[in-house]
């Protein structure tokens, strides 16, 4: 079970941009209290309509969390808008 947590947090992301079916992929995020995550594993990834654009969501992890990211390809920017820890239960 996760822990989630809903945030709207713009974020510096790293990404690799290149041709085929997933055509950019993050590498790694630096949130706002300086930390940075490196992206271990690319999930879902799906266009979301937002009015007249469209925000592109990606689901990463780092192996120990999964996050949501947001790229705004109107504006070029990228929000973490979800955060989920990993935990065993006993």
């Amino acid at each position: 079970m996760n822990d989630e947590t809903f945030l709207n947090e713009q974020v510096q992301v790293v990404a690799i941009f290149k041709p085929g079916h997933h055509s950019c992929q993050p590498v790694r995020f630096k949130k706002g209290n300086g930390r940075v995550v490196e992206v271990s594993e690319l999930g879902l990834r799906h266009p979301l309509p937002h009015g007249s654009k469209t925000i592109h969501v990606f689901e990463v992890t780092d192996g120990g969390a999964d996050y949501r990211l947001e790229f705004d390809s109107e504006r070029l920017t990228w929000r973490l808008t979800m955060e989920a820890d990993h935990y065993d239960r006993a």
